[in-house]
């Protein structure tokens, strides 16, 4: 059986390959606690798990604790054909998982802990305040001999200048007395059970002791290489840029993207053809960049910058760039109207910040939502991934097409069928020319009956 064929796997377990010894005895005499049980975390904690580690999951959610104790989850995350649905409840009932609210009760247990809370942004500045809570709840319960690892996405210098000072409000001396350790995350939302085991990770330590304890434990689940980093802020560093990196790139795509539609022109050919030469890799377009991690990374590291008095032109430009597209996309949903907009409605199909995702956190499909709605045009949105309720999402397609002037694609999602023509058909609004806005690429290469027109981004 799967289990028992990772059980296996984890009592055999050996990181040499990554520079340390790995824990004799077996995955199984692991005790972890994972602080924060959201898109990272949950997967994370239940990656231990399946190991044969006894994880306790910690959040100040009480909802989602109670839920998460009765095996319900609404993420998306799958691993080798199974849901995560399904390895959290085999995990519960083995007794290898528990999720609970009292950091203290976790702490008495585990002796090693890992920190996934993030820092979410607020006009621009990230908030600590979850995070600086996180850390005096460990810090009460710290023990001598335990090993902490942070693996948020933090402000350059924070672990440091933070993380580090709160845990030793415990009485306890960092180095000597409990390990500290930082370690990025770098999984796709989506992919995280595979991407644990396969991503190669980046691992910084207080000391070297510190740094290998943590690649040791680290190594229970992930496969790929450790790679050492000399400091704390090297890793920090490392992270937020390979988030910006991607927030460039999009936005030179992003704006190509709107050139070549001027110019008469497929900016997914352009991008084909110039991905053809070896040192070009071009990204896709599309409606924005949504998530925790993109739009967000360039406001970490601006936040050391600004310290350091280092300009990040760049990086800004590229940031407004992504934002604009929602109004970019609208002003494309305006252009083909056939009827005033306050006499028009607009289905939108896919809410999530990416396909085949549940995860809506600063989705550019909201924010085109919303100006649809300032523009005057009625919304109904579907997207049976996402669990948010908003008061223009509708339960079905066909209450979303019903009546629409025009369609505008944002996400692929199971459960939302692009191509149902007779729904199409039948519930359109045919007083003029019903439209579709493909912001994915959706309709690339697909037959389009004839009655309903297609535009890319």
């Amino acid at each position: 059986m799967l289990q028992d064929r990772q059980n296996q796997q984890a009592t055999n377990h050996n990181c040499d390959s990554n520079g340390c010894a790995g824990y004799k005895g077996g995955a199984e005499n692991l005790r972890v606690a994972v602080f924060g049980l959201g898109y990272v975390g949950l997967p994370l904690a239940l990656s231990f798990a399946l190991r044969g580690c006894r994880v306790v999951g910690v959040d100040t959610n009480a909802e989602l604790v109670a839920e998460l104790n009765a095996g319900i989850t609404y993420h998306q995350e799958q691993y080798q054909g199974e849901g995560i649905q399904s390895i959290l409840r085999r995990q519960l009932e083995a007794g290898r998982f528990t999720a609970t609210t009292i950091a203290a009760q976790a702490m008495e247990s585990c002796d090693n802990i890992i920190i996934t809370v993030g820092l979410p942004v607020h006009d621009g500045e990230p908030f600590a305040g979850y995070l600086e809570e996180c850390c005096r709840d460990i810090a009460r319960g710290l023990k001598k001999g335990d090993l902490v690892v942070v693996r948020g996405t933090l402000v350059p210098g924070m672990t440091r200048r933070l993380v580090l000072p709160l845990l030793e409000e415990s009485g306890l001396k960092a180095g000597r007395d409990f390990a500290l350790a930082y370690s990025s995350e770098r999984i796709a939302e989506g992919r995280a059970f595979e991407e644990f085991v396969t991503m190669p990770g980046l691992v910084s330590g207080l000391t070297e002791n510190c740094r290998a304890r943590a690649r040791r434990l680290l190594a229970v689940v992930t496969e790929a290489p450790l790679h050492p980093a000399s400091s704390f802020e090297v890793v920090e560093t490392a992270k937020v840029v390979e988030n910006i990196s991607r927030d460039v790139n999009i936005a030179l795509v992003n704006e190509l993207a709107r050139f070549t539609k001027e110019l008469g022109v497929d900016v997914f050919e352009v991008i084909a053809l110039a991905n053809t030469h070896q040192r070009v890799k071009l990204l896709q377009p599309g409606p924005g960049v949504g998530g925790y991690c993109l739009p967000n990374a360039l406001y970490y590291l601006d936040a050391a910058a600004r310290r350091l008095g280092v300009p990040l032109e760049l990086m800004h430009t590229a940031r407004r760039v992504n934002e604009e597209m929602p109004r970019h996309v609208v002003n494309l949903v305006l252009r083909r109207l056939s009827v005033p907009p306050s006499q028009a409605k607009i289905a939108v199909l896919g809410l999530a910040m990416k396909d085949y995702s549940g995860d809506d956190r600063l989705s550019p499909a909201l924010t085109i939502c919303q100006l649809l709605l300032d523009a005057g045009l009625q919304v109904a949105a579907f997207d049976p991934a996402v669990q948010t309720q908003y008061n223009f999402k509708v339960d079905n397609m066909r209450a979303a097409l019903s009546g629409a002037h025009g369609v505008v694609a944002l996400a692929r999602q199971h459960g939302i069928d692009f191509t149902d023509w007779d729904l199409f058909l039948s519930c359109l609004d045919r007083t003029g020319t019903p439209f579709i806005i493909d912001t994915k690429q959706i309709y690339r290469g697909v037959s389009v009956p004839s009655g309903i027109v297609v535009e890319s981004i």
